[in-house]
């Protein structure tokens, strides 16, 4: 088989330095290089122009962060309907869904209490499972899930 192995989720920023302290500080990302890019990558990124790429990093997942210099960013900012094609969230495991939501709001970002949800006696040893959205300062979703099952 060709595919050798996972490689990273890239996601479009408006601030890179907002959007690093968000991963970093609120979900424990680890910063691992930044470039700066343009006419060498514009055929993959099917744009002209130029942009800044972090990756970071975080037990077996890489995260890239982009954030064009020329042309700007484009984009309301408002998270995806969850109905449209395509990617619709990142999902991260937590001890608590509420742990994280000062953390969250003090970085940008916002926390979505209506979406709280509770599965009683469906997580891990018959306890509850609990599951709620946030979204980084570019209105990507997140998903916070507690009590379930490591997936790994």
């Amino acid at each position: 088989m060709p595919l050798l192995s996972w490689s990273h989720v890239g996601v479009c920023c408006s601030d890179l330095e907002r959007s690093t302290a968000f991963y970093v500080d609120v979900l424990g990302f680890k910063e691992l290089f930044t470039v700066e890019l343009g006419t060498e990558v514009a055929a993959t990124m099917e744009v002209e122009g130029r942009f800044l790429s972090r990756m970071l990093r975080r037990d077996d997942m890489r995260l890239e962060l982009l954030q064009w210099l020329t042309p700007e960013p484009a984009g309301d900012g408002e998270r995806r309907d969850m109905r449209l094609l395509g990617l619709t969230h990142l999902a991260f495991r937590v001890s608590s869904v509420d742990d994280l939501f000062d953390a969250v709001e003090r970085a940008g970002g916002t926390v979505l209490r209506q979406t709280l949800s509770t599965m009683p006696a469906a997580g891990v040893d018959g306890g509850d499972v609990q599951l709620v959205y946030v979204t980084d300062p570019d209105g990507t979703r997140i998903e916070l899930m507690a009590g379930t099952p490591d997936f790994a």
